[in-house]
């Protein structure tokens, strides 16, 4: 179990390296592109968050008032974590403007600043897979698909910048690792207390930090790329894909 849902999260923070590949290969995606994926990983982590995790937390806990402070807790943790960030190297804005060594140092920032908000969501992703890995599957493909394009906004400052896009490729990879060691000292700090109701305020926080990243950076990063109806219709999918694949496996 514990090497299933390491592979996974492990996958899920890789995918960055992904958008810095494509980088390389191709330079910048398309805007749309980039609308739909965020807009798609919203609908699929808020849906779980909210239909799946959070109810199942009440049941491990049996205390709904239990439930919701963790969840909330888990909101409180990664808003802390993104208040650390300062706005302008927000991981998700990738076009920088200004000299070489501006855009090296926004690049090299926005790493760091990925990294950061990769660790509580290699922590979500391994929990959820820990406990169920058919109901990680597509948490770990939703992570993925906006781990992507954080992967461009490392690699695009710094392949401008150094003139070196498959160096900007390796940042882009080293900034997504940040998931998988967040799953292992997530679980390093909760394998001694591990049981029935430390699972349950796992979920629920997981719960909460998903559905924050999803209202506070992908949804509004979707719409900034001035395609609002894609991100809405590809956030509709995401729930609509997720409601059906959860019945199917009822």
């Amino acid at each position: 179990m514990f090497a299933t849902a390491f592979a996974i999260s492990m996958l899920a923070g890789l995918s960055t390296g992904l958008g810095g590949v494509i980088v390389a290969l191709k330079g910048d995606i398309g805007d749309r592109f980039l609308a739909g994926s965020l807009g798609f990983s919203a609908g699929v982590m808020v849906y779980i968050s909210l239909v799946e995790l959070l109810p199942e937390a009440m049941d491990s806990l049996r205390s709904g008032w239990t439930a919701i402070a963790a969840f909330f807790a888990g909101v409180a943790l990664i808003a802390v974590i993104d208040r650390l960030v300062p706005d302008d190297i927000n991981p998700h804005e990738p076009e920088k403007s200004g000299a070489t060594g501006a855009l090296r140092r926004a690049g090299v920032l926005t790493a760091i600043a990925i990294a950061l908000h990769n660790f509580p969501e290699g922590f979500a992703t391994f929990m959820a897979a820990y406990a169920d890995p058919v109901l990680a599957a597509p948490i770990a493909i939703a992570i993925a698909l906006h781990n992507i394009p954080e992967g461009v906004a490392v690699a695009v400052p710094l392949s401008r910048g150094t003139g070196n896009r498959w160096r900007a490729a390796g940042w882009a990879t080293l900034s997504g690792l940040a998931e998988p060691l967040g799953a292992l000292v997530g679980f390093a700090l909760i394998a001694p207390f591990m049981g029935p109701q430390t699972m349950g305020l796992s979920y629920a926080a997981v719960a909460g930090i998903m559905v924050f990243i999803s209202i506070d950076k992908l949804m509004p990063s979707a719409i900034q790329t001035g395609h609002h109806h894609t991100s809405v219709y590809w956030m509709m999918g995401g729930m609509g894909l997720m409601a059906a694949s959860l019945l199917m496996l009822a």
